[in-house]
């Protein structure tokens, strides 16, 4: 097992907890707002975190939802999951939509809204080419490797589709 990253945290918020992770092998800690906060049926907000990070160089931070909001509430991330770069030294905000068709949610101060997952990221160099290698999947993509009944009941393809094979473990 490797060692902890060591990442500096500054309080915007002195009452803030310091991000946590719930159980052992979790590998997003808790965030949470430190406001209140009552979304109607299709509203989104901006919500505050009162931290701000200072991850070292060749490590990015991933907002990420709770799935627990997700299934209760209806609550996602606008812009799942959201990026936290190295160099970014501000609040750390996230965009809540409440999805659900009929019921407000409310978050009161301190309500865990997302999970922070820190990971190593690989800086690249992108080289252009006239073409790019084969591959076995070539251009296919949006449910070309199937899974779904398309509208006109094939199987794959990037048509709308119906997701009734995958509820049915099919």
């Amino acid at each position: 097992m490797r060692a902890p990253v060591d990442v500096l945290i500054r309080r915007v918020d002195p009452d803030v907890p310091i991000p946590a992770y719930e159980h052992p092998g979790d590998a997003g800690a808790d965030l949470v707002t430190t406001e209140a906060a009552e979304l109607a049926p299709g509203e989104r907000a901006v919500l505050p975190t009162g931290i701000s990070l200072a991850l070292p160089d060749g490590y990015a931070a991933f907002v990420h939802p709770r799935s627990g909001l997700a299934a209760r509430c209806g609550v996602a991330l606008v812009n799942a999951p959201g990026t936290v770069d190295a160099g970014y030294r501000g609040e750390i905000k996230v965009i809540v939509v409440n999805l659900d068709p009929r019921e407000t949610v409310r978050f009161e101060r301190f309500d865990r809204i997302a999970q922070l997952v820190v990971q190593q990221v690989e800086k690249v160099r992108f080289h252009e080419v006239a073409e790019l290698p084969g591959s076995a999947r070539a251009e296919g993509g949006f449910g070309s490797t199937g899974g779904h009944a398309a509208v006109d009941g094939t199987t794959g393809g990037n048509r709308y589709a119906s997701a009734v094979s995958d509820r049915e473990g099919q």
